[in-house]
Parts: structure tokens; sequence; C-alpha cells
């Protein structure tokens, strides 16, 4: 879908695949992240996997299971993290910042 075009919900997907909120001003795009991270954990939603990408960090942080760091082109797998943190996750946790750190670390 070309950016801009609007936004899309998917019903009952197997998978999810985005790069969401991209196009949201940041209040938008926070609120609709924590709610997604809401559903999928409560198991409110039927997506059992879900791909994200993104260039930030502390997003990637605050909802994956797992982080996968990718080089410069051609793009190679640098890194496979495992998050293994609790949700709803808290930003200023020593924990959530050492899996920052962690991440960093890669890129």
């Amino acid at each position: 879908m070309p950016a801009g075009r609007g936004l899309y919900l998917a019903v009952e997907p197997e998978v999810l695949l985005d790069e969401p909120f991209s196009a949201l001003d940041p209040l938008a795009a926070e609120s609709l992240r924590t709610e997604l991270v809401r559903l999928w954990h409560d198991n409110l939603a039927t997506v059992h996997t879900l791909v994200m990408v993104t260039h930030s960090v502390d997003k990637a942080v605050y909802v994956a299971s797992r982080v996968i760091v990718l080089s410069p082109r051609p793009a190679e797998v640098v890194a496979d993290l495992k998050i293994a943190m609790s949700y709803p996750r808290n930003r200023k946790s020593p924990g959530f910042q050492k899996c920052l750190d962690q991440v960093y670390s890669y890129i």
C-alpha cells in the first residue's frame, strides 16, 4: 500500500507484516503501539506472529520479544536478540536500558 493512502486493519491474519505507525503523529503512534501490545499479549487478537520494521531501537525493545539487527546494504543479520522482559514494559527500568544498550552495541 502506498504511504499516506490511509490506515488499514487486517482482520484475523495469521502473520502481520508492516512498518506500522510511520505515517502517524508521535502521540497517536505511541497509543496504537501500546494498544497493539496489549491486544497481542492478552490474546485478544488472532495474530500469532507480528513482524514490524523500525529504525527506532526504543520502539523495537518496547514491543518485541525478539529483535533482529540488520547491517547496512546489502542487509545481513548482525544479531538476533531475545527480549526476555514481561509486558507492559517500563522504559525507565534498568532491564529496559540494558536491552537498549545490547541492541545499540550491534549498530
